[in-house]
């Protein structure tokens, strides 16, 4: 499966932003899909992720409350609402599946920039 993010772009703080993620070469079927993301001289950490039914939801502590995973499985997407942004919440976003190996394929991810 190949992912492709969408949706990046520079924010003043407390916008909002809606990631998507679109996957091609096979569906999301059955894996849980998350987002990640990596700020500058950081690494590459977890944000949200949501299972395959759409039942469960899991976010990182520093997103709880203002982000909201979500999927599409008809559309074959899954989108990151992103509320109150903050300055550190500039990173770049990468989409990943759940797979036997690990999370991934790292695609090229979208760049999130906040500003002050």
């Amino acid at each position: 499966v190949q992912l492709q993010a969408s949706g990046g772009g520079l924010v003043q703080a407390g916008g909002s932003l809606r990631l998507s993620c679109a996957a091609s070469g096979r569906t999301f079927s059955g894996w849980t899909s998350g987002w990640f993301r990596q700020a500058p001289g950081k690494e590459r950490e977890f944000v949200a992720a949501i299972t395959w039914s759409g039942g469960s939801t899991f976010y990182a502590d520093s997103v709880k409350g203002r982000w909201t995973i979500s999927r599409d499985n008809a559309k074959n997407t899954v989108d990151l609402q992103m509320n109150n942004l903050k300055p550190e919440d500039t990173a770049v976003y990468y989409c990943a599946v759940e797979g036997e190996k690990g999370w991934g394929p790292w695609g090229q991810g979208t760049l999130v920039t906040v500003s002050s």
